[in-house]
């Protein structure tokens, strides 16, 4: 069997579930042999194979030039010859690939730009210019295809001089091309009108245009398309407005048409221009104002018009945002107009919508309450309404109130047959009821000229307690809730709790997830913004949390056809932690069935993990467990671990950080110099290997749970060799080299000092090395604190012969350098009290230094003393960790999913010392006694000090 062949075999294999990881498996053994990227390019280029295999060549090989490109030091992880092949071979692969394979090759080519483009690969622009040609619709399609895919990148990133030099690079040589293009393509539409296929083409190239011009303009207007505004506008303006049915398909609902398209990407472009480009774009603004405006009252209610419906409303809300614009809104006629005409027609439900909420009903939630609804109507009425309000706040709730109260009436004449006129009038009330967004912790704001709470009790509480109202209405009922929780008083929301857990109970999917979004999002309620302290206390659940998670646990389970399914709804499963989180010991009784219910979850859902949040608060779930039923830690352990063994035996590579972050805090829990228990011990040595070490997201977790055994066992490495061996890997990495110096702070705090000599010397050259050649400012920082916790645990004369073992006197260097330069920036409270002990120890304890280096403790105690004085830390740190405002957890991947309810403290050589004042007392005490020791020789110092570190002496009490 070829390569090629062999190659295409596993990629038909990884599409299959029963066969998917022995072939992924397989693919991955092979990436290192040269050639593997070009035969996995030639797998895909051929037509003869499935479009399945093909498709899944395409997403392993984004995946292993995401993996395997460059490292983050830009060094290219494949051979040269492989990397020079790729170059050549990838853009005349993607050009004749179809759509679906050309997205991921077009991320790859992202990828790649992203570290070479342009300086390692400067002849890649004139190749794809050299491909345009004004006939050859087809191959302009795809080379401008590849364009997008390299320029777009410039869209989220932030202003520099090198971005702009690169932006600056392209436009030079492709805005002219580009533009005769689009001209181009501009007169061969209207020569084509009548030619269906011919159009359909051109419009293909003509949406990739719009795409580019917006890429080429994202930072800055260019001189280019400054001075070719008229031109390029007029034609935006035209194709906007522009109609031809030969490019639409009557009996299409859905799909959008490439017109439709167009017109999309054009709103989207000239949103751009009008926000950010006004001074230049405003003699065209008021035509894209109109045309926008008359396009959004014509088009029908169809979902296939919603994207570009969407976009036009995202401009109309920008053009609402500047005063001269919004004056022309400005009145009741217009404000009525465009209630009546754009926001009405649009915020009703429609007929799609009841099916999303039957057929799809995940999909419903997320889209109402995760902003996946960006790109509805709804959505985007939502946002231009809101901000009407906020340029006329009395006048647009007196015109959109009376639309509201005539909507309740026609609801009151028949609420079985009218129930969408109360859906309608609710959501718009809540639109105008809420000032700014709603974010996570809720809505802090309202409007003074609505009164939720008693909306609440006329409109909202019937349906929430009665049986007759449509099951939208009761899901409005709920939201409603859950958006004014703010608003609603302690006692008012503890009525409506068991409400809410009653509708648990519910056969309807989007009832009883949202009854358990605003469980959770209830519970999560602080007693005030800037509060750590939750207005829920544990107290107030005892006699219902059992029944609470019963039903929990029910309605994820009810959903087990497969691990996908159950693992579907999040929500279900972020309730639970969140009930037990504020339950905290309560949960004892029942902690032992809690666990179980996890761990079959677990078990199944590692099949195939497929929702990265429903995993994270499962595991989330069983942290909090653990810790607040410490006393039945072992039991739990001893349950817990079969299932963590199989995951790591199974490589189930999402779940293994997690494991592992569990199986640490079980060791954080037993004392100093314990004993491991079998099913722990067992994993010392596997965790060594280099593979564990390969997969990012794994070496926050594998760094915690190796300074843990240490910790404990430090017998478990008899040899030290390997354990240095990570340390050295991780010490090269600028993303996880603070890792590697928390692993050698533990290694030569808790390691018998016999074990650890003879290894100093290669341990200082290590972290020399990286100080002297790529030192970042937190390394250094993280250096300095590692200098201060070995002098407190080993003493001061062990620091110095550390540093100077290297090179004699070489520790005057790095004490002046970094370790003084470094202490008085010190930011963060552990570090900076760490490091002032540690200097503290060294310049006053042990005889080398005051032997060695005497003409340094003058300029170090001015540094010390001033530091210590100081009252300006930079960063007060908290142990309150926000678990809503965490990044978002979206996909399993490289990145490290941290465990908050079980997190890592942080190792602290001098617990005795207060993370404040204390810091003050330890050093004036300190020099107090050194002072005695040495005959009061602080006082001879005197004449080498500034008057600053003389002040800061004295408000130490040592003057």
């Amino acid at each position: 069997m070829s390569d090629l062949e062999s190659i295409a075999h596993y990629l038909a294999q990884s599409v299959v579930a029963s066969s998917s990881k022995a072939a992924e498996a397989s693919l991955k053994a092979q990436e290192s042999q040269e050639g593997f990227p070009l035969t996995l390019m030639h797998v895909i280029a051929s037509a003869n194979l499935p479009v399945s295999t093909r498709l899944a060549g395409a997403l392993f090989f984004k995946n292993f030039i995401k993996r395997k490109w460059v490292d983050e030091n830009g060094t290219y992880l494949i051979s040269q010859t492989d990397v020079e092949a790729v170059k050549r071979e990838i853009v005349p692969l993607m050009i004749v690939l179809p759509g679906n394979l050309q997205v991921q090759i077009g991320e790859a080519i992202s990828v790649i730009a992203d570290s070479d483009f342009p300086h390692k690969w400067p002849d890649l622009l004139d190749d794809l210019i050299g491909k345009l040609s004004m006939t050859d619709m087809v191959t302009n399609r795809g080379v401008l295809t590849v364009a997008h895919s390299i320029f777009k990148r410039w869209r989220p990133l932030f202003r520099s001089d090198e971005l702009f030099l690169e932006i600056k690079f392209v436009l030079d040589k492709f805005a002219s091309p580009f533009l005769a293009l689009l001209q181009s393509v501009d007169e061969q539409i209207a020569l084509n009108s009548s030619d269906a296929a011919k159009l359909a083409l051109l419009f293909d190239v003509l949406l990739v245009l719009v795409k580019l011009y917006y890429d080429l303009n994202c930072q800055d207007i260019p001189e280019f398309f400054e001075d070719n505004v008229h031109l390029g506008m007029t034609i935006m303006h035209k194709y906007l407005a522009y109609d031809n049915q030969l490019l639409e398909d009557p009996d299409e609902e859905d799909q959008p048409s490439v017109v439709t398209k167009t017109k999309s990407s054009i709103e989207e472009l000239v949103q751009l221009y009008i926000t950010r480009y006004d001074d230049v774009f405003e003699p065209m603004a008021n035509d894209f104002i109109k045309t926008t405006w008359n396009l959004l009252t014509a088009l029908l209610p169809q979902a296939k018009n919603d994207v570009f419906i969407s976009k036009a409303l995202h401009f109309m809300t920008a053009v609402t945002k500047i005063p001269k614009y919004f004056e022309m809104f400005n009145n009741e006629a217009a404000l009525e107009s465009i209630t009546q005409q754009i926001i009405l027609p649009n915020v009703t439900l429609r007929e799609a919508d009841e099916e999303l909420f039957e057929d799809d009903p995940i999909e419903y939630v997320r889209r109402d309450l995760e902003g996946s609804d960006s790109e509805t109507r709804r959505k985007g009425c939502t946002d231009f309404l809101k901000e009407l309000k906020e340029k006329n706040e009395h006048l647009v709730v007196s015109i959109v109130l009376k639309q509201i109260r005539a909507f309740f009436l026609k609801y009151q004449e028949d609420p079985i047959a009218n129930w969408k006129f109360k859906d309608l009038s609710i959501y718009l009330f809540s639109t105008l009821a809420i000032n700014g967004s709603i974010s996570n912790p809720g809505v802090s704001s309202t409007s003074i000229l609505l009164d939720v709470v008693e909306f609440f009790s006329e409109q909202i509480s019937p349906d929430l307690v009665g049986t007759t109202a449509h099951p939208i209405l009761k899901v409005d009922a709920i939201k409603y809730i859950y958006t004014f929780r703010n608003q609603l008083s302690k006692e008012q929301l503890i009525e409506i709790l068991p409400i809410l857990a009653g509708l648990l109970q519910s056969d309807e999917f989007v009832v009883y997830t949202y009854a358990s979004i605003t469980i959770e999002r209830i519970l999560a309620i602080r007693e005030s913004n800037t509060s750590s302290v939750v207005l829920f206390k544990k107290s107030d659940l005892a006699g219902s949390s059992q029944v609470l998670l019963t039903n929990l646990f029910r309605l994820i389970f009810k959903q087990g056809q497969s691990p996908e399914k159950l693992a579907e709804n999040e929500f279900l499963m972020k309730a639970i932690y969140r009930v037990l989180l504020t339950l905290e010991e309560l949960s004892a009784s029942f902690a032992p069935n809690t666990v179980n219910q996890l761990l079959e979850i677990v078990s199944f859902i590692s099949k195939n993990p497929s929702n990265p949040r429903f995993s994270h608060y499962c595991f989330e779930s069983l942290g909090v467990v653990l810790k607040y039923n410490e006393p039945s830690l072992n039991e739990f352990l001893e349950v817990m671990m079969p299932s963590f063994m199989n995951i790591l035996s199974e490589n189930i590579q999402e779940f293994i950080p997690y494991t592992i972050q569990l199986i640490a805090y079980c060791i954080e829990q037993l004392p100093k110099g314990g004993r491991l228990p079998e099913s722990i011990a067992q994993l010392a040595q596997p965790i060594l290997s280099p593979s564990v070490w390969e997969m990012k997201g794994n070496i926050p977790a594998v760094t915690r749970l190796l300074k843990d055994i240490i910790r404990v066992d430090p017998s478990a490495y008899p040899d030290l060799v390997p354990v240095l061996g990570v340390f050295q890997r991780l010490i090269a990495s600028k993303t996880y080299d603070v890792n590697g110096l928390e692993l050698l702070e533990y290694v030569v705090t808790y390691m018998p000092l016999e074990k650890v000599q003879p290894y100093t010397k290669q341990i200082a050259v290590l972290l020399l090395q990286r100080l002297q050649n790529s030192r970042t400012e937190k390394y250094v920082k993280k250096f300095v604190v590692f200098l201060s916790i070995v002098a407190h645990k080993r003493g001061s004369d062990f620091v110095i012969n550390f540093v100077d073992e290297v090179q004699n006197g070489l520790f005057e260097q790095i004490w002046n350098a970094f370790v003084i330069s470094t202490l008085p920036t010190m930011g963060n409270l552990l570090d900076r009290k760490v490091a002032i002990v540690g200097v503290l120890d060294i310049i006053t304890s042990g005889t080398d230094f005051s032997k060695k280096y005497p003409g340094l403790f003058a300029p170090s105690l001015e540094v010390l003393v001033g530091t210590a004085a100081s009252e300006s830390i930079v960063n007060m740190n908290s142990d309150f960790v926000d678990l809503d405002n965490l990044e978002e957890i979206s996909t399993f991947g490289s990145s490290f999913s941290k465990l908050i309810s079980i997190g890592e403290k942080s190792f602290d050589p001098v617990p005795e010392v207060d993370l404040t004042t204390g810091v003050k007392f330890y050093v004036r005490d300190t020099l107090l006694a050194f002072n005695q020791r040495t005959g009061n020789s602080l006082s001879s110092l005197a004449p080498q000090l500034s008057d600053d570190a003389k002040m800061a002496l004295h408000s130490l009490g040592l003057s």
